[in-house]
């Protein structure tokens, strides 16, 4: 590579982690005000806290990067522009092609290390992230019954642990039910373990007493015991969920009109999901050529670029809005799935020809001699 494209893919390069790591604190931040919540009511641990929101990032850098290169390459070129530099190589004799090497290698680069994201970094970290929403919620030893507080459950009843203990099990155990009317129920033990079954949370006491009255006739009895269970229904514990279009490989999503087991429905959104993880990535590449195209076969204007730059950010938002259109259809009817691929297709093969044969000061002769062939 020339040292000229070195120093443009430096610049580029530098420029694009600064715009999407700050786009991706900035979401990181909103995204962790849903888990907020959980730390302050709840209790979960910061380390939960800080891995669940980390999860969440492949699936926004996933969107933010076209974007991302997309705003890195218009700035680098157009102050290039403005500096004179790009003068300066296009007056040496410097294509345009030339001059967009760097562009081009930025977005080939980002297009592969999306293609990874998508097809390995998503899938993995989506399914990571569910198991531990499914655990954080369902985890009624930490979460529920917390340490050293009273736990008000529903139907009136209240349960207290002292601790837990490294290997599960709680001590210090105090049991209030008061779901029947007209009795009460105390229960308190030494030691215990909380046990998850599909009914709810049951909760073995070792060593410890059994007391009841009834409120009625005033009768009360007392029961020691070694081993005693209790069963609370009305802790409803959540099953995971089946797997989310994100969770599966491209070739399950690709293979779903094969299964009969989904729906039509179901099996067109996995289908067109298969297709945007071919074609997504390549946006990159596209966005990062939409950016500097305009800016390397448009003529110098002392005025500035404001023109050019205005009609290639209209571009990217219309090629982005029509993805996003388009995805959608597809997903009625997979006839609309080729326009995906001329959505993508069409602006690269555009750009490319720009680059390639487009000669703005043969089209300006020709048209300032077209008056004279007139006369």
């Amino acid at each position: 590579m020339k040292i000229l494209n070195v120093y443009i893919f430096k610049q580029i390069l530098i420029g694009f982690l600064l715009v999407c790591f700050s786009l991706l604190a900035m979401l990181w931040l909103t995204q962790s005000l849903r888990f907020v919540e959980m730390v302050t009511r709840q209790g979960l641990p910061v380390y939960l806290f800080a891995e669940m929101t980390s999860l969440l990032m492949p699936r926004i850098f996933n969107i933010l990067s076209p974007i991302a290169v997309f705003v890195t390459v218009l700035f680098v070129y157009h102050r290039l522009i403005a500096d004179r530099e790009l003068v300066v190589m296009q007056s040496a004799g410097i294509s345009p092609w030339q001059n967009s090497k760097a562009a081009v290698l930025i977005g080939l680069l980002l297009a592969l290390f999306n293609v990874f994201v998508m097809n390995w970094g998503i899938p993995w970290s989506e399914a990571r992230f569910r198991d531990l929403e499914w655990r954080v919620k369902n985890n009624l030893t930490q979460m529920i019954f917390r340490e050293g507080e009273f736990s008000s459950l529903k139907n009136g009843i209240t349960v207290f642990i002292d601790k837990h203990e490294d290997d599960g099990s709680v001590s210090g155990i105090f049991v209030s039910d008061e779901s029947k009317p007209d009795i009460k129920v105390t229960l308190t033990a030494e030691k215990g373990r909380i046990i998850q079954t599909d009914n709810g949370p049951r909760i073995l006491f070792i060593n410890g007493v059994r007391q009841e009255i009834n409120t009625k006739d005033y009768k009360f009895s007392t029961l020691s015991f070694s081993r005693y269970s209790a069963e609370f229904n009305s802790v409803e514990s959540k099953k995971k969920k089946d797997q989310t279009v994100r969770e599966k490989s491209i070739f399950e999503l690709l293979k779903s009109g094969q299964d009969n087991s989904l729906d039509a429905h179901v099996q067109r959104k996995n289908i067109v999901e298969g297709n945007r993880r071919i074609l997504y990535p390549l946006y990159n590449l596209v966005f990062a050529l939409l950016a500097c195209v305009g800016l390397l076969v448009g003529t110098f204007n002392r005025r500035g670029q404001a023109r050019v730059i205005s009609i290639e950010v209209l571009c990217m938002i219309l090629v982005l809005g029509c993805d996003l259109a388009f995805t959608n259809l597809a997903g009625r009817s997979l006839y609309i799935l080729p326009l995906l691929y001329l959505n993508c297709l069409l602006p690269l093969l555009i750009c490319f020809y720009l680059l390639f044969f487009y000669n703005p000061f043969y089209f300006r002769r020709f048209k300032a001699k077209e008056p004279q062939n007139e006369k």
